[in-house]
């Protein structure tokens, strides 16, 4: 089963689409964006699951990453 969560590849000008079970939740631009989305969603221990393979799929880049390279 594929997490829940989706952090897809950078955009040309920097930041990252999440996608929550396949819903656009909004553009990231850094871990504080995604733990807000996360939370809006109602997973409110977010910061614990960022690095959780079961939670969340860094797609196109590395995790914590968020620069166009």
């Amino acid at each position: 089963m594929s997490p829940p969560i989706v952090v897809h590849p950078c955009a040309p000008t920097g930041g990252r689409a999440v996608t929550i079970n396949g819903d656009v939740a909004g553009l990231a631009r850094d871990d504080r964006d995604l733990i807000e989305f996360l939370r809006r969603a109602g997973i409110y221990d977010a910061e614990h699951c960022l690095d959780d393979p079961h939670w969340i799929e860094w797609r196109g880049g590395r995790a914590h990453r968020y620069e166009a390279e």
